[in-house]
């Protein structure tokens, strides 16, 4: 069975890895400002965890977690 807790990863630092945010800064000011949804919610806390079945929405961009975060 695979160990969920191994896949998480910070809303802000998903920001960055996947390249809409340079800077952890740029992600704060994204999530903050309304900007990020989650699973289809807005999301105002940076540091939601994700797991690997999440979702996230930046305008019209949609992420699966499970294709950055693979471990």
């Amino acid at each position: 069975m695979d160990n969920l807790e191994d896949k998480k990863i910070k809303l802000d630092q998903f920001l960055k890895l996947v390249g809409v945010a340079s800077t952890g800064g740029q992600a704060k000011y994204m999530i903050v400002d309304g900007l990020v949804k989650v699973n289809g919610v807005l999301e105002t806390r940076r540091g939601r965890k994700l797991i690997s079945s999440d979702t996230v929405t930046i305008e019209t961009q949609t992420f699966v977690v499970e294709d950055f975060v693979n471990t």
